[in-house]
Order: C-alpha cells, then sequence, then structure tokens
C-alpha cells in the first residue's frame, strides 16, 4: 500500500509542472490566437483538448498503449536511442496522466487568459514593452488565479486516475501501481480493511482539495474585485 501511496504522489508531482508548462501556449493560443480565417482550427484544437473529458478512459488507454507499445511507429523513431517501449513505464504514466489531465490545466489558463482581455497588453505595448515580457510580467501575473486552479485540479486528478494508469502501466509494485488500482485489487482479494483504508484517505483528500480551490478562488475574487477577503 505504502509503496501504490509513494508511486500516486511521484506521478502527481511530476505530472503537474510538467502539465502547467505544456497547457501555457496551448491556452494562451486559444484565449489569443487563432482568431478570424483561423477561427475553425482554434475549434479543432480545443476540442482535442477537450476530448479526454468525455473519451471513455479506457479508450484513451489502449491507443495510448498502441502508441507506446514496442511496434508503434513512434516507438520505431526512438530505439535506435534505446527506448524499444514505454508502456508498463513509469514514464509512460507520466505521458498517459499529460494527456488525460490536459482539458484540467488548458481550460482555467485559458479562461484566466481571456478574462484579462487586451487593456493590460495594450498598456504593455505603449510602454514599449516587447511580446515576451509583456506575457511574463503582465499576462502570467494576471493569470495566477487560473494557474493556481489548474495545479490543484491537475494533482487532485492524478491521484485519483485509474482506466488510463491501468491499461498502459498495469500494476507492477513499486513501479506502475497506483492507489487506485490498489483499491481495486484489494476489494478483488475480498481485503475490505485495506481498500476502506485507501478509499476513506483519497475521500478526504478530495475534499480537501475542493475546499482549498474554493478558497483560492474566493480570495483571488475579491482581490481582483479591491475586496480584502
Amino acid at each position: 500500500m505504502w509503496d501504490a501511496i509513494r508511486v500516486t504522489i511521484l506521478l502527481a508531482a511530476v505530472t503537474t509542472p510538467l502539465m502547467l508548462a505544456l497547457a501555457t501556449p496551448v491556452g494562451w493560443w486559444l484565449a489569443k490566437g487563432g482568431k478570424g480565417s483561423a477561427g475553425w482550427l482554434r475549434d479543432m484544437v480545443a476540442a482535442v483538448v477537450a476530448l479526454p473529458i468525455v473519451l471513455p478512459p479506457t479508450v484513451l488507454g489502449f491507443y495510448l498503449l498502441i502508441a507506446m507499445g514496442p511496434n508503434s511507429p513512434l516507438m520505431g523513431l526512438l530505439q535506435p536511442f534505446g527506448v524499444r517501449t514505454l508502456a508498463f513505464t513509469f514514464t509512460g504514466l507520466v505521458i498517459g496522466s499529460l494527456v488525460y489531465s490536459l482539458p484540467f490545466a488548458v481550460q482555467p489558463i485559458r479562461n484566466a487568459f481571456e478574462s484579462m482581455g487586451p487593456r493590460p497588453l495594450e498598456v504593455a505595448a505603449t510602454l514599449r514593452a516587447s511580446p515576451w515580457d509583456a506575457f511574463w510580467s503582465v499576462a502570467l501575473p494576471q493569470a495566477r488565479r487560473g494557474y493556481v486552479t489548474a495545479a490543484l485540479l491537475v494533482f487532485a486528478h492524478t491521484i485519483g486516475e485509474f482506466g488510463v494508469v491501468l491499461m498502459i502501466g498495469g500494476s507492477i509494485p513499486g513501479q506502475t501501481e497506483v492507489v487506485s488500482i490498489r483499491i481495486f485489487q484489494a476489494v478483488e482479494q475480498l481485503n475490505f480493511a485495506e481498500a476502506h483504508l485507501i478509499s476513506g484517505g483519497l475521500l478526504a483528500f478530495s475534499f480537501v482539495a475542493l475546499i482549498v480551490m474554493l478558497v483560492v478562488d474566493r480570495r483571488f475574487g475579491a482581490r481582483s474585485a479591491g475586496i480584502r477577503p
């Protein structure tokens, strides 16, 4: 059980910063780019990003398993570097978690950039700030509410993953076995005491995560309105 907890926390800790880095350019482009004649492309990208929300996790996990298997064209490109497969590895779990958690990071970040409006960047441009400087010094601080929400959502979502990680990682103790899979195995073995213990921990964690998100959202909302929380 403790190995499963360790692997789960490590997976969430690795996935969350990588997901924020990946979601930043995607969220920025969806919020500020792809308009006009390229609007259809933005809609297509937004649909692809949101796909994991409606796609069954086992379906997503199946295609990721095929993509990371030894016979896939992707692995063929990596075999000269000594990588034969990423299936049933911790790296594979990270890749699957990134894909599965993509909408939970992109959407809050996109909303934060959209709610900012064009005015702050226009003011930065009048002060001769380069687009890069304006992004780092104006856009990112303005969007910090979205980043905090995205980080909390991705971390909590990764902790509770089941279908995707089971398909691409299996259940190798100490390597790919996470707490959700451990619960499933405990129930199969009629070890309800362990299943109750882990499930109760996840229930408490989920409740605390939601409370933290509500508090953070209220505090940021109050600050943006000029009200002391």
